[in-house]
């Protein structure tokens, strides 16, 4: 079993505690690695190498960091199995799906070396004896704390905003798959581009080194990508030293599907969006609302399916989804079901735990559909995180529809699928979320901008609008 080291201030070190805890392959259940527990020694550690470092890399040109930037888009390509092969070994992720995964980093830096170059302050004609004029700066130290559903992606995605606009940054993995992070700084520090302590890796649980991180003093910002209950907990801590957040929540996210919809198109996109990352992703459809002229058609498609799709060793090629990213999260996947079915819903398909070898020994939830779901139903409030349908009871009217789908804390994503352009786009208009697909699900991509609506987060990733988070104003005046 390989033990592994944290990059703080361009070295990789060893807990000051002397502390580690273990890494699990979820596809087996067999431990792989031992990796650095932090504390707050670490923590303070990394916070002073990243604001030394700050104070030179902040003064760069936006040309000067962007061309770093390529090069470390270049270094990422060229590093691309390797990337690949701790996706697969640390999340479960099937080869495939990895694959695709992999290739985001590179283009994160691409697009924020490109779009930072093009950022302008504005001036503001107050008077004609006065120059008033707006110009965006870099916040100062990032802290990133890196979701466990899809960590090189994100890691790279927030690595990719904050360098470019002039910050350091910290990067908090997740503890149960950390290992991606640390790939990423080992790539990156091999191209000796970056002042040491600029990019730093700082590795243990949220419960404690997160919660360190957005109390800091030294923290400028927090950029959070995970669970609304740990975005609530984060909220509160850095509000001691009013940091500036960007928290990318959790959704619930409706699929609405009218009558005159292209089934030959809706059902395999449902199929796609309710498996992708095994149902470990924010964007994934949380309620199914079917019209009633088309619901059984599309129940009996939905489900036929469903069990096309191969579950099975992340390392085949043939394989459509692997495990979930941990035992504790296969019990809660599992809870919800067994809730489910204690409250009321009838399960088509999928619920129980897979017995036959090699499933056996991994972290595997099978593909599993209800219906009959109902708002009082705790799979209809809650997300679910995993490869789990809720197919709520067929609808008749648009402001039925509209209704249900915002009926929910969340407003992350949905979508709306439709022969009639106009009504989809009027659907489009009155669904309280921060991003809405017509005949589509789950399409993002480096230019779109990624945030929701009430408890699904505050601000935006992805796109310019994303990287912007990373500065802030200052407003000059100056007397002529």
């Amino acid at each position: 079993m390989k033990s592994y080291k944290m990059f703080i201030g361009g070295e990789w070190v060893n807990a000051a505690s002397g502390k580690t805890y273990t890494a699990v392959n979820p596809a087996t259940g067999e431990e792989i690695a031992r990796i650095p527990l932090a504390d707050k020694a670490d923590v303070d550690k990394a916070v002073t190498a990243a604001r030394k470092a700050y104070a030179v890399w902040s003064r760069k040109s936006p040309g000067e960091r962007s061309g770093i930037m390529l090069e470390i888009a270049r270094a990422l390509r060229k590093r691309f199995n390797e990337l690949v092969a701790i996706e697969v070994l640390d999340h479960g992720t099937p080869i495939t799906f990895a694959r695709n995964l992999c290739a985001e980093p590179a283009n994160h830096f691409e697009y924020a070396a490109e779009v930072t170059r093009g950022f302008w302050g504005e001036v503001v004609p107050v008077s004609y004896n006065h120059k008033f004029y707006l110009q965006r700066e870099p916040r100062g130290v990032v802290a990133a704390i890196i979701p466990w559903n899809t960590p090189i992606p994100m890691s790279s995605t927030k690595l990719a905003g904050a360098l470019s606009t002039g910050n350091a940054c910290i990067l908090k993995p997740p503890s149960v798959d950390s290992l991606a992070s640390l790939k990423l700084a080992e790539i990156i520090e091999a191209t000796g581009l970056l002042p040491k302590g600029l990019v730093n890796v700082v590795t243990g649980p949220g419960s404690t080194v997160g919660e360190m991180l957005a109390s800091h003093p030294g923290i400028n910002m927090i950029s959070f990508t995970g669970s609304c209950e740990a975005g609530k907990r984060i909220m509160s801590l850095a509000s001691g030293t009013i940091k500036h957040l960007g928290l990318e929540l959790g959704g619930k996210n409706p699929f609405i599907v009218f009558e005159d919809a292209d089934m030959d198109k809706v059902v395999p996109k449902a199929v796609f969006s309710s498996t992708f990352n095994t149902g470990m992703i924010c964007a994934s459809p949380g309620r199914y609302y079917i019209h009633e002229k088309v619901y059984d058609k599309f129940v009996e498609k939905f489900v036929a399916g469903l069990k096309k799709i191969v579950v099975g060793d992340p390392n085949s090629e043939k394989t459509d989804i692997g495990p979930v990213v941990s035992a504790e999260h296969r019990d809660r996947v599992e809870h919800y079901i067994k809730t489910a079915i204690d409250e009321g819903a009838t399960l088509l398909l999928g619920g129980q735990r897979p017995t036959k070898p090699p499933l056996d020994k991994g972290f595997y939830v099978m593909p599993t559909v209800f219906t009959d779901v109902t708002p009082k139903m705790t799979i209809y409030r809650e997300e679910i995180f995993g490869p789990v349908a809720c197919i709520c009871k067929p609808f008749k009217t648009e402001a039925e529809v509209i209704a249900a789908a915002n009926d929910n804390t969340f407003g992350l994503g949905g979508s709306v699928w439709s022969g009639d352009g106009t009504r989809a786009m009027r659907m489009a208009n009155e669904i309280e979320a921060g991003c809405i697909w017509i005949n589509d699900h789950m399409f993002i991509s480096a230019e779109q901008p990624w945030g929701g609506y009430k408890e699904s987060g505050i601000g935006k990733e992805g796109s310019s609008l994303g990287i912007l988070e990373y500065t802030q104003l200052k407003a000059i005046s100056v007397a002529l």
